[in-house]
């Protein structure tokens, strides 16, 4: 009977599973082209062979995301034909920049809001708010006039840092407010009446208690870096200094299309942040969730 029961709770779940798992292969079916167009050897999008009179498992066959034979030849040649190991190191260097100038940029204003009352708070606040709501690319005619033309750091990766830094500090300040404001005030006045400085403080107590969102801060500005194409595209003009999606875009252009070289560079652009996630997969659900109650 037990038995007999449970068989018939599971029942309901096969529908819901179904679908899920329709869902599932509908979000990846992208994704394993790319790796298939990778692996293929080939620069054409058909990885499959049609005959001239294709029965329907031919046609299935040429939309199945599997190569007809492996090779890592698309991989050899991104990275020895090409400059995009060039282009990888540029892309590291703003990103680790970005990341190390924003988080610093975005705990210290961050905490400052959170327990320090000045004039123009809230405002400051709700300034940040606001710039959240347009987009990007409405920053771009005057953050090139600053850039290129009153500081000359055009087709610089300083200068690229810089612009990334800024544009992701509205929403790291927002996110590491909501988790320092769950950070008891009472540990912060204990060390005050043992004789530590602010400053002391800010460093020994509140920034190892907020590891978990600093690392989410750290990711999120390590990804703008890493992923941003449009200023990236627009401030570097040399391809000496081109990053890696900015790279990518001269695969497939309007006179060759190489999309093995591109599918395999987009994995390996990939990479890094994978394995960031990995590592960081830990303080991401705690840093993400803590900040949004107070308590």
């Amino acid at each position: 009977m037990a038995l007999f029961s449970e068989r018939r709770e599971g029942i309901p779940h096969l529908p819901l599973h179904a679908v899920l798992i329709a869902f599932t292969l509908f979000t990846i079916y992208p994704i394993l082209w790319v790796v298939s167009l990778a692996f293929s050897g080939k620069q054409s999008l058909a990885i499959a062979t049609l005959p001239e009179n294709p029965t329907f498992w031919d046609r299935l066959r040429a939309v199945t995301p599997w190569p007809e034979s492996f090779s890592v030849s698309n991989f050899v040649s991104v990275m020895s034909d090409q400059p995009f190991a060039k282009w990888m190191l540029n892309s590291a260097i703003v990103a680790i920049g970005t990341t190390v100038l924003g988080v610093f940029m975005a705990c210290t204003a961050a905490y400052a809001f959170s327990r320090f009352k000045f004039p123009g708070q809230r405002a400051g606040m709700m300034a940040f708010l606001v710039s959240q709501m347009f987009p990007g690319t409405l920053m771009l005619i005057p953050l090139y006039i600053i850039l290129v033309q009153w500081l000359g750091l055009g087709s610089s990766r300083l200068g690229l840092i810089i612009v990334y830094a800024t544009t992701s500090i509205p929403f790291s300040v927002w996110m590491l407010k909501g988790y320092f404001d769950t950070i008891p005030k009472d540990l912060e006045e204990a060390a005050l009446m043992d004789g530590a400085s602010p400053g002391r403080i800010f460093w020994s107590i509140i920034l190892p208690l907020a590891k978990p969102a600093v690392a989410v801060t750290a990711l999120f500005s390590f990804m703008t870096a890493w992923n941003e194409f449009i200023l990236a595209a627009t401030f570097m003009d040399q391809e000496a200094m081109y990053t890696a999606p900015v790279g990518l875009r001269f695969f497939v252009g309007g006179f060759s299309q190489q999309w093995g070289y591109f599918a395999a560079g987009s994995i390996i652009v990939s990479v890094p942040v994978v394995f960031l996630f990995l590592f960081l997969q830990k303080y991401l659900v705690s840093g993400l969730t803590a900040g949004g109650v107070k308590g």
